[in-house]
């Protein structure tokens, strides 16, 4: 059996010595190795051997099957490596040839608008004031001079999530609870942009949200005329220095005077096109001197202390910078119109 095993040994090696691809180093391993292979069958005969016999022979079996198993492994690992060398070759990339240019990503024209005014501001001696989206009643409407059941609130219709929270509808309970904040400390100056929502019908003009930039300045003597100047200075810092305002007497139940502020047409001059419906004017913001009460309930004492507040729709200066016909232009995430402000 020893002779037998011998010369099992020297014909699987000739044999794997002809093995050219995977394919034929399979059947070698099956037909030496497998079930049904030689070295199986002399290793079933070993049971008719003495006890003396089995463990030299078994230990020439195992040698024989290491010396088979190390050849075709060896080859294995040779055609691994052939074919992996083969794959690298067919697969190869050219690292220098130029890649796919990547899209360039910009910041949205109400962004930059809202950071143009904000700038100009800061410049100003202003700082930056944020609040709650989701808002209480007292802040929203109470603390502004609005009280439950008071006819102007039927100005702004709005969503409401329980009877004492909704959605703010202007910014300007950011300035209320700043003023609680001082607790009655001046000076005052900040600006609050963000976003607020009222229960308008969306239309070329309209939007039931939209974002809003206020302003507020408490301090010791301020008067009507520096809220005209400070409006001044920021509109010809938006706009350019040609551009001039008007002011002309509104109501806001927070501001008392109160006034509407218009600002030269910025696409004719003044001199009245399509744009303007040839007045030569553009509504852009609303203003006043922060109404007493407001003050009071904030913990200022209005006999000693003055303010004024205004706010303007961020959607609003953009159109009229950029000459913009609809406001759900700024919604509709359309990359034709987004790409149009890239570079500017």
């Amino acid at each position: 059996m020893k002779e037998r095993l011998e010369a099992l040994k020297v014909e699987a090696l000739l044999e794997l010595e002809q093995v050219t691809n995977q394919q034929q180093l399979n059947e070698m391993r099956i037909k030496y190795l497998g079930k049904k292979g030689p070295l199986t069958e002399v290793l079933r005969g070993m049971g008719a051997l003495s006890a003396e016999e089995r463990p030299a022979i078994g230990q020439v079996a195992n040698d024989v099957r290491g010396a088979i198993e190390a050849v075709i492994e060896s080859k294995q690992a040779e055609y691994q490596r052939a074919e992996t060398e083969l794959r690298l070759r067919a697969e190869t990339i050219d690292v220098t040839l130029p890649g796919k240019p990547g899209g360039v990503g910009a910041a949205h024209p109400l962004s930059k608008v809202i950071q143009q005014i904000e700038d100009i501001f800061i410049g100003m001696g202003y700082t930056v004031a944020e609040g709650p989206e989701v808002e209480q009643d007292y802040y929203n409407f109470e603390a502004l001079n609005l009280p439950k059941n008071h006819p102007a609130r039927d100005m702004q219709d709005s969503f409401y999530v329980t009877e004492d929270i909704l959605m703010r509808t202007h910014t300007s309970p950011v300035q209320v609870r700043t003023m609680e904040k001082m607790k009655g400390e001046v000076p005052v100056r900040i600006i609050c942009p963000g976003r607020v929502y009222r229960r308008d019908d969306d239309d070329a003009t309209h939007s039931h949200m939209f974002t809003q930039i206020e302003g507020l300045v408490i301090d010791r003597n301020i008067r009507m005329s520096d809220l005209k100047g400070t409006l001044l200075q920021f509109v010809q810092e938006l706009f350019g220095k040609q551009t001039q305002i008007r002011m002309r007497p509104s109501f806001f139940p927070f501001t008392e005077p109160s006034a509407e502020v218009d600002v030269t047409c910025s696409m004719c001059g003044g001199t009245g096109c399509r744009v303007c419906k040839q007045s030569g004017w553009l509504e852009i913001l609303g203003s006043g001197m922060v109404h007493p009460k407001v003050l009071e309930m904030a913990g200022y004492d209005p006999e000693e202390y003055s303010g004024f507040a205004f706010g303007l729709g961020v959607e609003r200066v953009a159109m009229l910078k950029y000459d913009i016909e609809d406001i759900r232009h700024f919604y509709t995430n359309d990359l034709r119109f987004l790409k149009q402000f890239v570079h500017v």
